[in-house]
């Protein structure tokens, strides 16, 4: 399985004939933006599911990464790369690893949509959580990284760092059970029982919030990029869905791999202990704990149930896409089919922590 990931995923294509995309019109942006680019860019297409259409540009002996809009006409809050580009402009200053950024365009005029130019970073993509061609103590290692990285990112001082804007500090859950009960709601197919007691349940609920951090909202294995030999992280991209918020919707969201089947991506459920290298839920809350300068955390059954809700309304999204013709993917239908299982997951989390 996570063979068949890597060939998908990792790695470029040429840009597809229907892809109007200009390498000219880039190669005058970056010549005129970045110093050192002089001459003719050639183009690549990452084969990676990015909402955010992704480019390898290699320009004077140099590569670099080119994300752009979608072309074509898009909801208002979605496919923000100027946002993204701010954060990681805020972030890199920091020490925090994210690639250095070179310039964002936000003249739409020039190839067609907003885009951002940044470094490309060499090293590992992994996307199989249960790590099958690595050793135990390798294992151990790479956990580890991703929880001090994960760490790193919410002791980050987001105000100093020019982020004090980057969304509302307070309320977090409140706002996001609200948000993901719209697009729910706005991509209904069907009565489901489960959500429904779950948007009953979720805002009676809500968790007081006592830290407010950069939350990456996406935060697992294949959205790193890992160094060539060594267990640490060098990169961490894809924040579409980053915002100001609860650091433990991301941490939680981070330990959702314990809880899910191993399925050739995240999930290690049933796969920690020494045996595997595999650190246990236990291992990863003490070692964020002591990074982050906690006591320990929340009893965790509402968070999953709030992560397994906020997954079942973007799922039926994909699901209302197919219904509408306008996603016809097998892996979309695949998708798809999962949303009664994520929703019953999750009202099975809420069951569990008292509903």
């Amino acid at each position: 399985m996570s063979e068949t990931a890597d060939t998908a995923m990792v790695g470029t294509t040429p840009v597809p004939v229907d892809d109007p995309i200009d390498p000219e019109a880039v190669a005058a942006w970056m010549k005129a933006h970045i110093p050192g680019v002089d001459g003719a860019v050639t183009l690549s297409k990452f084969k990676g599911g990015q909402s955010n259409p992704t480019y390898r540009v290699d320009a004077g002996g140099r590569a670099y990464v080119l994300r752009r809009q979608p072309f074509g006409k898009l909801l208002p809050s979605a496919h923000a790369v100027d946002r993204e580009y701010k954060l990681i402009a805020g972030l890199h200053p920091t020490g925090f690893p994210v690639p250095t950024p070179y310039g964002l365009c936000d003249d739409p005029n020039v190839i067609g949509s907003m885009f951002y130019i940044m470094e490309l970073v060499e090293g590992r993509n992994l996307w199989d959580g249960s790590l099958p061609d690595k050793a135990p103590v390798e294992r151990t290692a790479l956990y580890n990284a991703m929880c001090d990285t994960l760490a790193q990112l919410h002791n980050t001082d987001h105000v100093a760092a020019g982020l004090g804007d980057y969304g509302r500090p307070g309320n977090y859950f409140e706002r996001q059970v609200a948000r993901w009960t719209k697009q729910y709601r706005a991509s209904e197919t069907e009565h489901m029982p489960d959500v429904e007691a779950l948007i009953e349940w979720l805002p009676r609920t809500l968790p007081t919030q006592d830290r407010t951090s950069v939350v990456h909202g996406d935060y697992r294995i294949d959205n790193m990029i890992f160094h060539a030999s060594q267990p640490r992280v060098i990169a961490v991209l894809d924040w579409e869905l980053s915002t100001l918020g609860d650091p433990l919707a991301d941490f939680s969201y981070f330990l959702m791999n314990w809880v899910t089947e191993p399925e050739g991506r995240s999930g290690v459920r049933g796969l920690a202990g020494p045996e595997t290298g595999i650190p246990t839920i236990e291992d990863m809350v003490a070692r964020y704990c002591a990074a982050t300068g906690r006591d320990g955390v929340p009893q965790l059954d509402w968070y999953f149930s709030y992560n397994l809700f906020r997954l079942t309304g973007i799922v039926q999204g994909i699901k209302k896409r197919i219904v509408d013709g306008t996603a016809s993917s097998a892996q979309a239908a695949k998708t798809a089919e999962r949303v009664g299982g994520l929703a019953a997951a999750a009202w099975g989390f809420a069951k569990r922590a008292g509903a």
